[in-house]
């Protein structure tokens, strides 16, 4: 009855999806200020204008309170009502609602103390609801995808500018003093995460290499964020931007010296190709075959096999590796105490070293934390909201978008760096990953329609 197969129309879904990615392209290039509407400017020039809030210590209560105000900005009833939101949008709503619950248990076991209280709404402020506001912005908004994409980019450009001054006062001086950015001051909870911080030399493998925070409040989440920035730029059609965007990714990367991310960095991208090249598939079966294989002659296990290079990659910073897998135990075991409810606040600490260490339990592991504070109850919801978030972009990422591709890799890595620093104390650095999923979905599905229509 139609003529799907004709020159005018697209033979494929993956060629739908290209002609409308080079369109996309040529758009984009002539992008102006004048043609984003108001929120994609806003967002836009909130990444771009990154380091003069690092310098003022004003990150973590601007981009939950951006997010806050474009989301009311944009509420109408008929939205909710006539269009509805993916299952995850309200997943992580969910999410927000159960900490909340817990929050309140735990806050009326001590008294409901000012200064805790303040600091409990806070960390869910800029956590779980920051997360619910970010994905359903673009679909109260017209947030695309691509504006999101040469945000980044000239974000990561500024890192790259920024590590390189660094490392020139570095070598040049020496590590310079850490300082507290005076609007730091007035926001409530710990001022430690808020310091602008100076590149220093640390020993990895004993041997003293450098290594920085940047924007970020200490070197492993500058790894998470390197990593997620990578992945964002790479949808860049700029080529000369893109290249430099991406330069600065890698620099980053590897002047975090986090272990997990340079894992999880060429794990992202053999997903990536998992979708698009069957040799992939098929090369992933064979070499998991042959491991498996040659276990079965030797009489080894798997964990004999990872036994080695685990412990050369714990090895790296033996110190640090000893002080995570002592406080996710101390946490577990916390947790085995209250395990519906969990204890809904950080109350409790852990020790060692004669008393000359402690942290907060929780602090590590995002799948611990979510235990210890909102227990099996909260972790349900948590688990619903990463699984349903996730699953929305397989289908999709089959079929051959790109972009899904990226965004489907990004969260298998994000979700594997969640086991070693929790979400809500690293999404705040890298908010504008939860609207660019958000405005996938969004264009996703509206393209979705559009072909539906068109056919």
């Amino acid at each position: 009855m139609f003529n799907i197969t004709s020159k005018k129309a697209p033979r494929t879904w993956s060629d739908l999806m290209s002609n409308q990615g080079r369109q996309q392209n040529l758009n984009i290039d002539k992008l102006h200020l004048g043609d984003l509407s108001t929120a994609e400017k806003v967002i836009y020039w909130t990444i771009v204008l990154t380091p003069l809030w690092w310098l003022l210590g004003i990150q973590t209560v601007l981009y939950p309170t951006v997010a806050f105000i474009l989301l009311v900005m944009g509420f109408e009833l008929d939205k909710i009502t006539k269009s509805s939101l993916p299952f995850c949008n309200w997943a992580w709503l969910g999410m927000t609602v159960a900490a909340l619950w817990t929050n309140i248990l735990g806050l009326d076991s001590v008294g409901f103390d000012v200064m805790k209280t303040l600091a409990t709404i806070f960390t869910l402020f800029k956590g779980y609801f920051m997360i619910f506001a970010c994905m359903t912005l673009p679909f109260w908004h017209r947030i695309r995808v691509q504006v999101i994409t040469r945000a980044v980019a000239w974000m990561a450009v500024g890192l790259l500018v920024t590590l390189i001054i660094q490392l020139l006062i570095l070598a040049a001086i020496g590590p310079l003093p850490h300082f507290m950015p005076p609007l730091a001051k007035l926001i409530p909870g710990e001022k430690l995460s808020l310091m602008v911080k100076f590149a220093v030399f640390q020993p990895f493998f004993r041997i003293p290499l450098p290594r920085a925070d940047l924007y970020t409040a200490d070197p492993p989440i500058l790894g998470v964020c390197a990593l997620v920035y990578f992945f964002i730029c790479l949808g860049e059609s700029n080529r000369r931007l893109r290249k430099y965007a991406l330069s600065g990714c890698v620099a980053c990367l590897i002047i975090s010296q986090s272990r997990l991310a340079w894992v999880c960095f060429p794990l992202t991208i053999l997903i990536i190709n998992s979708f698009r090249s069957r040799f992939a598939r098929i090369g992933s079966l064979w070499i998991t075959s042959f491991i498996s294989f040659v276990c079965a002659i030797l009489g080894w296990t798997i964990s004999d096999v990872l036994s080695q290079p685990l412990s050369t990659f714990n090895s790296a910073r033996a110190d640090s590796s000893k002080d995570r897998e002592f406080i996710i135990s101390a946490t577990i075991d916390a947790w085995r105490e209250s395990p519906w409810v969990g204890w809904g606040i950080i109350e409790k600490t852990a020790t060692w070293g004669n008393g000359a260490f402690e942290l907060p339990l929780g602090t590590f592991s995002s799948y611990s934390q979510v235990l210890y504070l909102h227990g099996i109850f909260g972790f349900v919801f948590f688990a619903a909201a990463l699984i349903s978030t996730l699953g929305i972009f397989w289908q999709p990422a089959v079929q051959g978008n790109k972009v899904c591709q990226r965004a489907f890799a990004t969260l298998i890595a994000l979700y594997t760096l969640c086991q070693a620093t929790t979400l809500t104390w690293m999404g705040i650095y890298f908010w504008f990953l939860f609207i660019w999923l958000g405005a996938i979905i969004a264009e996703t599905q509206n393209q979705n329609v559009s072909n539906w229509n068109y056919l």
